[in-house]
């Protein structure tokens, strides 16, 4: 299940929440419904890459979308 992040219009409370088809999404601060829901990223690390291949990643795998970059896979 997909977790999403939100801001309250009501309270502007920000929060995360796993959501799935049949979920209701309230603000767990305030309750209400009134939520907008936020564009978010995520992150992920290799071991042993330095730091300038970390904050140049090379593109994701053209076969499987794995974030490490052709051949990381066993697709390839």
């Amino acid at each position: 299940m997909p977790i999403f992040e939100y801001v309250c219009r009501k309270c502007d409370h920000r929060f995360e929440a796993i959501v799935s088809h049949s979920t209701v999404v309230e603000c767990p601060s305030c309750a209400s419904q009134r939520l907008e829901k936020q564009l978010s990223v995520f992150a992920t690390s290799v071991k042993g890459q330095t730091a300038a291949a970390r904050e140049m990643p090379a593109g994701p795998c053209g076969t499987c979308g794995d974030p490490r970059g052709p051949g990381a896979c066993s697709m390839n």
